[in-house]
């Protein structure tokens, strides 16, 4: 994608992802909260030079599924949120399905996870770490009405 620049800014505690060229998605918001946790585990790890890779893949419950994996390289088409020292790592296949999210990270009753708060989500798991999309809900319930 050559051509194509990643912005950051920093708002309020909250930093931003977008494209400036004519492929511009909506911007991908890593909390405040993700940060501190994020920073806390490179630190406890020694490793301050990974990034967060946050990416999709099929699968799940509810047909896709958000991974949360800590990567030493950064790939050419990734796009790349810094805050706070730290920095998050989306792949360009994932990013559509990311855009408008809010990266987070809660500790509750059900333990300590980063939580992808994402409007592109139709459906979600009760555990909250799988969704399906609208497009994909549309294309089953076509399938479904020509009995596929």
């Amino acid at each position: 994608m050559e051509g194509s620049t990643t912005v950051s800014k920093k708002t309020e505690g909250l930093s931003t992802v977008s494209r400036t060229d004519s492929e511009a998605a909506p911007a991908v918001t890593l909390m405040e909260d993700a940060v501190e946790k994020i920073r806390s585990l490179l630190e406890e790890d020694g490793r301050t030079d990974l990034k967060l890779r946050v990416y999709v893949t099929g699968g799940g419950c509810a047909g896709f599924q958000y991974n949360f994996a800590f990567d030493e390289r950064e790939e050419e088409d990734d796009f790349s949120i810094e805050s706070g020292g730290v920095t998050v790592v989306i792949d360009s296949r994932s990013l559509p399905f990311l855009a408008g999210a809010q990266i987070r990270y809660e500790e509750d009753l059900n333990g300590a996870r980063f939580v992808v708060v994402n409007p592109n989500a139709a459906s979600t798991c009760s555990c909250g770490s799988s969704f399906s999309t609208c497009s994909q809900s549309e294309e089953q319930a076509e399938a479904h009405d020509h009995g596929d």
